[in-house]
């Protein structure tokens, strides 16, 4: 079995900033996204939110309904023994025992009193979760109208860029596989930790691609040549010529327009 033809430097250098090119695009379009589908998720959780709410505020109006409703009953409770205290009060043989009804009587008529005044304190909240029960349907309603806009938005895009997108992705795993892990290793590493993801850039005007610094004379010579991979010193990215990357950048055009 033939062995695999080693890969040159010119060669690697071009399938990096081919990759370079892929991602770079990737990118563009998750850009055109942008905070979109943050957006969407944080509104989706504030609906979700305001939901429960609501059903914790209906959940409470129905134990005070069932507060007020005991409360009632004690008071039919206490009259009907407020009755029959009185009644038994007029067959009773002695002083004492008709101080001792009249007690009883007077214990359920605050008691009454009480249970009114609780009644009235329960009212009073209702009135007041109600309250809060329509301003958080309000906001609900806001809410929900706001993340339907950006839902629509979001699929609009979506519905533009997804298909490229998925192809791009698969496009820069087959990209990587072709070349070797530790220059994948590499070019990711610094894509990471570099604001705008480019890890391979060409010269342009005598500095690296986006950097006003100079490369000397002799390193663009050097990079020009494409017998080594150089990296700029000031940024860690790595240099290809700007012919290089014109030519690859035509190839890489004509791929994402049959994307």
């Amino acid at each position: 079995m033939a062995k695999k033809k080693e890969a040159t430097v010119e060669e690697r250098l071009r399938a990096l900033y081919d990759l370079q090119l892929i991602d770079s695009r990737i990118d563009e379009i998750r850009n055109v996204r942008g905070e979109l589908p943050l957006e969407v998720r944080d509104l989706e959780d504030e609906v979700a939110g305001l939901n429960i709410r609501l059903d914790k505020l209906v959940a409470s109006l129905e134990v005070i309904d069932n507060d007020i409703s005991n409360k009632k009953n004690s008071i039919e409770e206490s009259k009907a023994l407020i009755k029959k205290y009185g009644e038994q009060q007029k067959n009773v043989r002695n002083n004492r025992e008709f101080n001792s009804l009249s007690k009883e009587i007077e214990f359920q008529e605050l008691e009454i009193e009480l249970a009114e005044k609780h009644i009235k304190e329960f009212k009073f909240q209702i009135e007041q979760k109600k309250e809060v029960i329509a301003e958080t349907k309000e906001r609900l309603k806001e809410r929900e109208t706001h993340l339907k806009h950006k839902k629509g938005e979001l699929d609009a895009i979506l519905a533009e860029t997804e298909k490229e997108e998925q192809a791009l992705i698969d496009k820069s795993a087959e990209y990587k596989e072709q070349i070797e892990a530790r220059l994948v290793a590499a070019y990711t590493r610094i894509r990471n930790n570099v604001k705008n993801g480019l890890a391979v850039v060409p010269i342009e005007r005598g500095a690296s691609g986006g950097s006003f610094f100079t490369i000397p004379p002799q390193i663009q010579v050097e990079i020009a040549s494409r017998k080594k991979v150089i990296t700029d010193e000031h940024s860690g990215r790595i240099l290809v010529d700007a012919v290089l990357a014109e030519e690859q950048k035509e190839k890489m055009e004509k791929m994402f327009a049959k994307l």
